[in-house]
């Protein structure tokens, strides 16, 4: 099966098929030379892929994608949803070829190589996104202080988790209320896999995010 089947079969939208091919097929390449997703194949690239899918009808406006990774969920909501995208991602290379799908794919916006907790203090992207994504960078907590700070008011972001036990839920519920947020819903996107949605209240008060390295290793309010 080709990668274009692999993405209809997976529900990929006819007008943006060609876009999401090509972006798929860099990731592949790419994916032999440095390691950006476990997906090996056309098949598992397509599912990695529309897994955006249940956030696009949530995306409007500026869209900052934490922790990006090969640029999952970042690049095919940019597609899905012509909004421009910033990528955080802290490790050079990966920032590299982020750069490329951009210029290659056509898409506005920018791959920064940087780390979350020192790129959200600087004015050009504090409170300056309407939208903030994060896959797999940490416990819900630590992706709430990683992505709310980049939020302007009334912004949302769209955490991509899989189960979540109570212990976890009270957390990120208080976590956000700390960060200038609430949890509005939980979408459950199958098994095994929940999008939060969290909505920026307030501006996040100044001393979050903390220090580099403090919200994985202690996330706000797991005791």
């Amino acid at each position: 099966m080709t990668l274009a089947e692999a993405l209809a079969q997976n529900g990929a939208p006819a007008a943006s098929l060609d876009a999401l091919t090509r972006y798929g097929e860099m990731l592949l390449e790419a994916n032999s030379r440095v390691n950006l997703t476990a997906a090996r194949t056309p098949e598992a690239i397509a599912e990695q892929i529309a897994d955006a899918f249940v956030l696009a009808p949530l995306v409007q406006g500026a869209l900052v994608d934490v922790g990006a990774g090969g640029g999952l969920p970042g690049i095919p909501l940019a597609i899905l949803c012509g909004v421009p995208v910033t990528l955080i991602e802290a490790t050079a290379k990966k920032a590299a070829f982020l750069s490329r799908v951009l210029e290659h794919v056509g898409l506005e916006g920018e791959a920064v190589a940087g780390r979350a907790e020192t790129l959200a203090r600087e004015p050009r992207f504090r409170e300056h996104f309407m939208r903030a994504t994060a896959r797999a960078v940490g416990s819900a907590p630590t992706v709430l202080e990683l992505t709310l700070p980049f939020l302007a008011p009334g912004g949302i972001a769209l955490l991509q988790r899989g189960r979540i036990d109570e212990r976890e839920r009270l957390a990120v519920h208080d976590a956000a209320l700390m960060l200038g947020g609430e949890v509005s819903e939980e979408i459950v996107a199958g098994n095994d896999r929940r999008v939060l949605v969290v909505r920026k209240l307030a501006p996040t008060p100044d001393r979050f995010p903390r220090r580099v390295g403090i919200p994985h290793r202690r996330p706000l309010c797991v005791s």
